[in-house]
This record gives C-alpha cells, structure tokens and sequence, in this order.
C-alpha cells in the first residue's frame, strides 16, 4: 500500500510539473511574440492592423511553438510573415509556400515583388526563410509527415473560386505530422445566405470551410471568436474588399467602411488525427 501511495504521490508531481512547464512555455511564446510584434523595424502600416488581425492571441490559438516546423500557405505580401519567421528563426523552421507567377498575372507579380523587398530589407530576421512551391495537386508543400503546423489567413476564397481547395487541403494533411494542426482564419459569411463556390465576394460561410476541410480528413478540434467584427454586416456590393485595408471604391463611402473596420472573420484549429 505504501508503495502505491509513493508512486500515486510520484504521478500527481510529474503532472504538476508537467503542468507548470506548459504554462511556462505558453507564458514564454506569448512574450516573444509580443517583442516581435514591438520591434522597431517592423512597419507602422503592419501595426496598425494588429487590433484587427489580433497575431499574439491568433498564433497562441493555433498552439505556436518556437520549435516547430510552420508552413504558411501563400503569405501574400508578408504580413504575417514578418511575425512567424523571426519566432522560430533560432529552434524552429518557417516555410513560405508561395504559389507560381507569371509575368502575365500583373497583380501577383506584383505582391511577390512586395514580398521579396521585404525579405530582403530586413535580413537581420529573415535571413532564414525557406520557400516551397504552392502549387496544390501539381507539387507538394513538403515531404509527408514532416510539418508540425501549417496556416492560411484569409485565402481559403481564393481557392475556391480557382477550384483548388479540396487539393488545397489534401496536400496540407499529407505534409502534416499525425497530431499536427491546421489553423485557417477566413472571412465569415452570412450562414442565412447560400454560398457561392466560386466565394467572389471574398465571403466563405463556416460550414463550408468545415466540409472542406473534414472531407480532407481533418478534425476540428477547436474554434474562436478572436478575429469576430460584429460590425460587418456582409453585404457590400464589392463584397470584403470594399473594407479596409483594400477600400476598393477608394473615397466612396470610405467613411461608413473605416467605420466598420476589418472584415468579420472565423478561427477555426483542426488536427491531423493521429
């Protein structure tokens, strides 16, 4: 009985410990996310949208660790970028899964043009970026069972309207760990109105993402209203870019849309089962 009582005893510390280091850990990550979303060389335009984008308690969600390896699927122009890569620059690794451009596709040219002047403006942090090709069903983001967290903001509209979401997430939960997460932030849609496939106004409805991803074989394990604006009432005839930061319409109404803010977005976290 005695020695049952030791190893009870023994049991009940380790989990207290184990419990302790975890806090910890979280306590730590969340400092550090804080010194890099403080440092001086980031840009004044990045964060001012930090009270819409919300990175510490987004990334925190999603379960970041400095010792990860963290793909992020088409970072446009960097935005977040500049946040994960220097978080795991020292312990981790930080993949850019960047889609093929041509110099027809003016636009996007453009945005991998945006996003290579910033890698290389600030090298001090970024020096340690690697790049993968995004191009889902054709190449894949990474070997299997190699990544422990791979995220996407406000992309999964683009996908579907290219038809390439189901591909999208197929190569995602190949190149995941057994027990590894997706975390997506996309902009929520109306759930009274049906979805378009094609999502042209930028709008995804969260039951549309969870099939999508489900059918992938995911399992989604947890949501959050962190990135929620009740404001948005999703109606805008130019759909989420008419708000800011895009302001498609330019001066028009710019006003009424300043004050509705970012668009309202759902957080969604599901897990490759083990």
């Amino acid at each position: 009985m005695n020695r049952m009582i030791r190893l009870l005893s023994l049991l009940s510390l380790a989990l207290a410990v184990g419990g302790c280091a975890s806090s910890a850990t979280r306590l730590e990550m969340s400092s550090s996310i804080d010194q890099v979303l403080a440092a001086p060389e980031r840009p004044q335009a990045d964060r001012d949208r930090d009270i819409w984008r919300h990175p510490r308690q987004t990334l925190m969600f999603f379960g970041l660790r400095s010792n990860m390896t963290v793909v992020e699927l088409d970072p446009g122009t960097g935005w977040y970028l500049q946040v994960l890569a220097p978080l795991l620059r020292e312990r981790g690794r930080y993949i850019a899964a960047l889609p093929p451009v041509s110099p027809q596709q003016r636009g996007a040219m453009r945005e991998r043009e945006r996003l290579e002047a910033v890698i290389a403006s600030r090298q001090q942090v970024l020096d340690r970026i690697q790049r993968a090709p995004f191009d889902p069903g054709v190449s894949p983001i990474a070997p299997d069972n190699s990544v422990d967290l791979i995220v996407t903001f406000r992309s999964l509209h683009n996908w579907m309207g290219q038809d390439k979401a189901a591909a999208v997430f197929a190569d995602a939960f190949r190149a995941l760990k057994p027990g590894g997460v997706l975390g997506i932030v996309e902009h929520r849609g109306n759930p009274q109105q049906p979805q378009d496939p094609k999502a042209r106004s930028g709008y995804v409805s969260e039951a549309t993402a969870m099939r999508l991803i489900e059918s992938a074989g995911f399992r989604l394990i947890a949501t959050s209203e962190i990135n929620a604006n009740p404001r948005d009432t999703k109606d805008h005839p130019r759909g989420v870019w008419n708000l800011p930061p895009t302001l498609i319409d330019g001066d028009k109404d710019r006003a009424r849309y300043m004050a509705i803010g970012e668009t309202d977005r759902f957080t969604f976290k599901f897990i490759k089962p083990r």
